[in-house]
């Protein structure tokens, strides 16, 4: 009887996490897309071509895969959803983050 080697498959093709790319976050390979932004986007109604419509560079196969990213790791990215949130209030509150009415460039708070 011939032995059934075992295939190495990856679970999610279109997924890696880079030290030094969105703060080891997952995002789509390849790329700087974060899963989470598939994810916010589709929790806001989005259906995954629409999704496709509003950002043409992305995979169709990628975005799939985002979203079973999140489903199977669905307490993850929603931590992380709720800290990008957090950080957005903190900087919607913080006036050093908001830009002069005609400025081109924004000062880093602190510097």
């Amino acid at each position: 009887m011939a032995k059934l080697r075992k295939v190495h498959v990856e679970k999610h093709p279109y997924i890696e996490r880079r030290r030094g790319v969105c703060g080891g976050r997952p995002v789509l390979k390849g790329t700087r897309f974060p899963v989470s932004s598939i994810v916010i986007n589709y929790k806001r109604g989005l259906t995954p071509d629409e999704i496709l419509h509003e950002f043409p560079d992305l995979h169709p196969a990628a975005v799939y895969d985002a979203l079973s990213y999140y489903f199977d790791h669905q307490e993850e990215i929603e931590r992380e959803i709720e800290e990008l949130r957090r950080l957005s209030r903190h900087m919607e509150e913080d006036s050093a983050y908001r830009l002069p009415l005609h400025a081109k460039h924004h000062p880093v708070p602190g510097s």
